[in-house]
């Protein structure tokens, strides 16, 4: 047998024994539907909790960060929560980083809980007080959407993280859409992302075209980068000033979108020859060790993003036979000219992954720690620690051979000096 058709049938043997042994819980995850729950929606939101009046700005002393919010709020008691349902109402709100609080369940009872501080605001003042505070630095804001799996506390402290990774004393807001939280309801979360992709455009559209903001770094991870890509699409088409480059500086984390799609929709719009010499450019972060990411390519059929899957068994081979990792990653964009600088940056995490599913590199690994808050603030040319690969957009992270095992809870915890 030809040893190209063997090893084809061996991949194939090796898929087959994957979706078996995996086919329970991709049932589960994919028919089960998302349970409406035993109270009526409108009763979560019938106090007025949930429509508050402007309140005096150090009301929100202790909360910092901005939050836009497409989740279900349960306003029944003092605090606010947010559930995992769909709102068709967007709300706005302000919150600090987590801390224990005492929480009073609707039976009066008190227990204490690691909570993230929060406080829902009126529409203006929301929108005033993000003017006031972006006027302060220069006009500038960074933008966090979560991705799969996640819950208002776990998004919002990954918030809270990047403000002190980076250390930018600029505005912070956070959109959380909702993500069921659990593992087995991908399929429901993907849909909700589906369904929010009206509502944050909507949103990444006013606050693009407001007069106070002159820079947005928009950070995207895992699903919600194809919130992100559609919704930057938009704003460019739409842009009252032709030009929308004030979404400026985008970063995709572990980017859970079709790999392909991504190569053709950049080259259209998100990265035209004007905009990335206007200095908008694209940084993603990938990993072939991203075990969730792994399952979105068996589940979709199709190479993510954000990690380095050849689709192509043939290109696989021309790698391996001239001796470099079977590692394919998004091509350039091809120009017919080339812009003065470059638009789209790779970075490969393989060698210093951290976590069991290894999709939050960039949160959880020291060297993409460091390097994700350099590309934040705009300073990875000054600090960087990559590799040079064969391709001149991709660069890899890989440990120092004769340096010490870095502090990965340290670095990407603290605040930078």
């Amino acid at each position: 047998m030809d040893k190209s058709l063997a090893e084809w049938l061996t991949g194939q043997a090796r898929q087959l024994r994957f979706c078996l042994f995996l086919s329970p819980l991709l049932v589960s995850a994919c028919i089960s539907p998302v349970a409406y729950g035993p109270i009526p929606h409108s009763d979560y939101v019938a106090n007025d909790r949930c429509r508050p009046s402007p309140r005096p700005e150090e009301q929100f002393a202790d909360k910092p960060y901005f939050a836009v919010i497409s989740r279900l709020p349960d306003c029944r008691t003092e605090p606010v929560v947010l559930l995992s349902q769909r709102s068709d109402t967007v709300r706005y709100a302000r919150f600090g980083t987590p801390a224990d609080m005492e929480i009073t369940d609707t039976k009066g009872k008190v227990r204490t809980e690691e909570r993230v501080p929060l406080a829902l605001a009126s529409n203006q003042q929301w929108w005033d007080d993000l003017a006031a505070e972006t006027e302060k630095h220069d006009g500038r804001i960074l933008l966090y959407v979560h991705g799969f799996k996640e819950t208002f506390f776990t998004s919002a402290r990954d918030s809270a993280q990047i403000a002190r990774l980076s250390g930018l004393e600029i505005p912070i807001v956070h959109y959380s859409w909702p993500s069921q939280g659990e593992f087995l309801k991908y399929a429901a979360d993907e849909t909700n992302m589906y369904y929010n992709e009206r509502q944050f455009r909507s949103f990444l559209t006013r606050l693009a075209q407001q007069p106070w903001t002159k820079e947005i770094i928009l950070v995207a991870h895992s699903l919600g980068v194809r919130l992100a890509i559609p919704a930057i699409e938009f704003v460019d088409r739409n842009s009252s000033n032709a030009d929308s480059s004030n979404i400026s500086n985008i970063i995709l984390a572990s980017p859970d979108i079709d790999r392909q799609d991504f190569e053709r929709d950049i080259a259209e719009t998100v990265l035209t020859m004007r905009r990335v010499n206007n200095n908008r450019r694209i940084t993603v972060y990938v990993s072939a060790r991203d075990r969730a990411l792994g399952l979105s390519y068996n589940f979709h059929g199709y190479p993510r993003l954000g990690r380095p899957d050849c689709f192509n068994p043939f290109e696989a081979a021309s790698l391996r036979e001239q001796g470099y990792p079977e590692r394919c990653y998004a091509a350039k964009t091809t120009y017919d000219t080339e812009p003065e600088k470059s638009g789209l940056t790779i970075i490969d995490t393989t060698a210093v992954s951290r976590g069991q599913s290894g999709h939050g590199d960039y949160l959880r690994s020291a060297l993409a720690c460091s390097d994700f808050a350099a590309v934040v603030n705009g300073t990875e040319s000054k600090t960087s620690k990559r590799k040079a690969t064969r391709l001149l957009h991709v660069f890899e992270l890989v440990p120092d051979p004769d340096g010490a095992e870095p502090d990965d809870l340290a670095v990407c915890r603290r605040k930078p000096d």
